[in-house]
């Protein structure tokens, strides 16, 4: 089980901050991906491509990265 948190335009897109996947081990940030893109629709694929993800205390978007107990999912975000 990996709890996958949603942060900003993907948390509204999904419409939650967080929820528990059953995803097999050796899951990678690749197989999230699709997992959700199955659940929510090819729409959200686009904005996952472009997402980093947080996964234990490291950033990523290698697609080939494992998945952990715990995921963020973080959108580019704006600043000033």
């Amino acid at each position: 089980m990996v709890e996958i948190r949603y942060f900003a335009a993907i948390a509204d897109a999904v419409g939650k901050d967080r929820e528990s996947l059953d995803l097999p081990a050796g899951a990678t940030v690749a197989d999230l991906r699709t997992t959700l893109a199955e659940s929510y629709g090819p729409d959200l694929e686009k904005m996952l491509a472009v997402c980093a993800y947080l996964i234990g205390d490291e950033l990523t978007r290698d697609p080939t990265a494992t998945l952990t107990a715990r995921v963020d999912v973080l959108p580019p975000f704006a600043g000033g």
